[in-house]
């Protein structure tokens, strides 16, 4: 008879790619997890990895039979969850990712106001602009910016409208002048943001039905995208950010827009998870609480 404890390890072993961080979760010894492993492999009649001293990877075999393994397990989650009651009394642990500037400045207070309306839901919001893995990585869903093309993600659009802006401080601006074109650019300091190692260094606008890349330069770079607004705030230069991290700041008169009459790239945010089942009742109403209050934010 199939464990589930050994199920749920074989997920996770497949997850993080290795017997002992999947071990080290559940606080077992990396052999017990390789053990349990071996065990359902028997149950199965399948070789589920294979191993190497420097590499875990899933065989044809195991790349099959963990969607299996992920559903069984998600069904289990979803009859925990259904005798717990209904969305007027959320409880359980929800596991959200969200890019830095949006979940500190945006997301934050609006999950606190979640948070009350729903006193035995546990969440936990995880912050960076290191992109989240719905697949791997421990969260339920994740908040991105960008367009979703990957078939393998359930992705509800939250602000789709949403588009990048080029913004700089009244204090910058009076020291170094407004640009009068995109090409102006190459004359102003541009704040740039850094994510896995590349430098966005060519800003995208989307002009007469093409792509027109804009090389920009400046002295300042960053991998979180809350610092390079922090710039921008501080007068050190031009940013090229999304109108949701902005509009506040836009509002109260600490930024002002560039170029307004140039589009800006779409940058549409969606509410994203692995696998449609896990749109529990939290889920949903999180999703629309959060769309709710985009929707004041867009530009008219």
């Amino acid at each position: 008879m199939i464990r589930l404890d050994d199920l749920a390890l074989f997920v996770r072993s497949a997850a993080l790619g290795s017997f002992s961080k999947a071990a080290r979760e559940v606080n077992l010894l990396p052999g017990q997890a390789s053990a349990a492993i071996q065990r359902l492999e028997r149950e199965l009649d399948i070789r589920l990895f294979a191993r190497s001293t420097r590499s875990l990877r899933l065989t044809d075999e195991g790349r099959r039979y963990l969607p299996f393994a992920q559903d069984a397990l998600q069904a289990l989650r979803d009859g925990q969850e259904g005798m717990r009651g209904d969305a007027a009394s959320l409880s359980g642990t929800l596991q959200i990712a969200a890019p830095s500037d949006f979940g500190r400045n945006l997301l934050l207070p609006w999950i606190a106001d979640f948070r009350r309306a729903h006193p035995k839901l546990d969440i936990q919001l995880l912050v960076s602009d290191q992109v989240a893995d719905v697949f791997r990585d421990p969260v339920d869903i994740a908040l991105r910016y960008g367009q979703i093309d990957d078939a393998s993600f359930i992705a509800l659009p939250v602000a789709p409208a949403n588009r990048r802006v080029l913004v700089a401080s009244p204090d910058y601006i009076a020291r170094h002048g407004r640009p009068d074109s995109l090409d102006a650019l190459a004359r102003h300091n541009c704040l740039q943001y850094r994510l896995r190692g590349r430098t966005y260094d060519r800003w995208a606008f989307p002009l007469e039905g093409a792509t027109r890349l804009v090389p920009v330069a400046g002295c300042l770079v960053s991998d979180d995208a809350d610092v390079v607004r922090r710039w921008a705030l501080a007068g050190e230069g031009i940013a090229y950010k999304s109108w949701l991290d902005v509009s506040a700041d836009v509002a109260h008169g600490r930024l002002d827009v560039l170029l307004p009459e140039v589009p800006g790239e779409l940058t549409p945010l969606h509410l994203v998870c692995p696998h449609r089942k896990q749109f529990s009742p939290a889920v949903k109403l999180l999703h629309a609480l959060i769309e709710e209050r985009c929707r004041p934010l867009m530009r008219p």
